[in-house]
């Protein structure tokens, strides 16, 4: 352990990696040296800037941090990046194939890139995405940004990871607003509407002037206002500095009233939360003959024996 956490602390790739595969593995045994790494990186976490990277499937979201995370890395800052794959809900396999979508910074020295399934958790974060922070906070990376799968069912989680959490929407046919999950909208700090760019520029500027004109109908999460609205093109890099001066100068609001503490706070009692709802249940399933018996309801569930309500109740039922 004491190699793993000097090297961690050294910034050693290879021990990264092993790290971040100890703190996401879900063997008893691995939770436990999972828990005394961490017990001792977390010292040393706590200061980059964490900035999620949400929105609807196909906005660019890893073409933006490819582009975003170049542009830090040559500004002298070492970046991380998340990115949650979706995990297949038949097999538990997962794409990770998200380096290949960002081929210039997967190749930086000064970047590093952690593809991690999501295992069926929702709103495009993993149980153990706070976990990873840490282990890359503590190996001395400024910036973390964690991706997401952008299917909008735990909104919340995602929010709850990052400092500031910037969507990234597409400019459509019709009301914009349509095209995204007003939860989305009402937890966004930044908004960007990407492919602003040829023959798509004009309806991506309009896109972000019709946002820009609704924003302010929705609840904000911070009490700061509607979140900046942009049009950006990860493709050119058009904007994309932009971006990251409104990004720094929301952190630099927050920090400013007291603010950021607090979210992170926040994000901590969220996710014992999370995971207390998740060790539970383990708990519960790991208990002798409910397999046998969750079986049989789960069978007479699917034969309309029995509504799923009552299955449940008889389930909590065994002793």
């Amino acid at each position: 352990m004491e190699d793993l956490v000097a090297g961690v602390l050294a910034g050693d790739r290879t021990s990264l990696g092993r790290a971040i595969t100890l703190v996401e593995s879900t063997r008893p045994d691995d939770r436990r040296d999972a828990q005394e790494l961490l017990a001792q990186l977390l010292p040393h976490a706590g200061g980059a800037h964490r900035v999620g990277i949400s929105g609807v499937p196909g906005a660019g979201k890893s073409t933006l941090i490819d582009s975003l995370g170049t542009r830090l890395t040559r500004a002298g800052h070492r970046v991380g990046v998340l990115a949650v794959d979706p995990s297949s809900m038949v097999t538990g396999g997962s794409i990770l194939g998200d380096k290949t979508r960002m081929a210039t910074l997967a190749a930086d020295e000064n970047a590093f890139i952690r593809p991690s399934p999501s295992a069926g958790t929702l709103g495009g974060v993993t149980s153990t995405t706070p976990h990873a922070i840490t282990v890359l906070e503590a190996a001395g990376y400024h910036v973390v940004l964690v991706e997401t799968m952008g299917v909008g069912q735990s909104e919340a989680a995602v929010h709850a990871s990052v400092d500031c959490l910037c969507v990234l929407v597409l400019a459509g046919a019709g009301d914009e607003l349509q095209t995204v999950k007003r939860g989305l909208l009402e937890l966004a700090d930044v908004l960007a509407v990407n492919k602003a760019d040829g023959d798509n520029e004009q309806a991506a500027r309009l896109a972000a002037a019709e946002f820009r004109r609704a924003l302010p109908l929705l609840a904000p999460t911070s009490g700061e206002g509607p979140p900046p609205v942009m049009a950006v093109s990860a493709a050119t890099g058009a904007g994309v500095d932009e971006l990251w001066d409104c990004i720094v100068e929301h952190r630099r609001t927050l920090e400013a009233s007291g603010a950021l503490a607090a979210r992170r706070a926040r994000g901590r009692l969220a996710w014992m939360r999370v995971l207390l709802e998740r060790r539970l249940l383990e708990h519960f399933e790991a208990q002798p003959g409910l397999a046998e018996r969750r079986a049989e309801l789960e069978h007479a569930v699917e034969q309309d024996q029995i509504t799923p309500e009552a299955a449940v109740e008889q389930l909590l039922s065994v002793p």
